[in-house]
């Protein structure tokens, strides 16, 4: 298996551990796959995820910013990023970000 697809795979299994109601940002978990410096990456990885699996909860990583990294390529799913947030309890501020102080995701031990 290529590096890229283990990296991927270390990507999910820690963005499978952020709890509902919280989030990370993609430099976290850039940093917690110990791929610090590539939150692109991590974003390319959540791009990949077959949504409609819904094994993976893509939608609670946000950019730095505490904001839904929009995309045209995204078709549409960055307004059901915010809508799924929303259901969890997250409030979003009037010009859309996330106050990252009270969601932000803070893991103790990884598994």
């Amino acid at each position: 298996m290529s590096s890229k697809y283990s990296n991927y795979d270390r990507i999910y299994e820690i963005v499978r551990q952020i709890p509902s109601g919280q989030v990370a940002t993609y430099g976290q978990i850039a940093e917690l796959a110990n791929l610090a410096g590539k939150a692109r990456v991590v974003g390319y990885a959540l791009y990949r995820v077959d949504i409609q699996k819904m094994d993976i909860p893509w939608h609670r990583v946000v950019n730095a910013k505490g904001e839904v990294s929009l995309s045209p390529l995204r078709f549409g799913t960055d307004y059901l990023q915010r809508s799924l947030l929303e259901a969890e309890g997250l409030k979003f501020s009037e010009v859309g970000k996330i106050d990252l102080r009270k969601y932000l995701w803070k893991p103790q031990n990884l598994s």
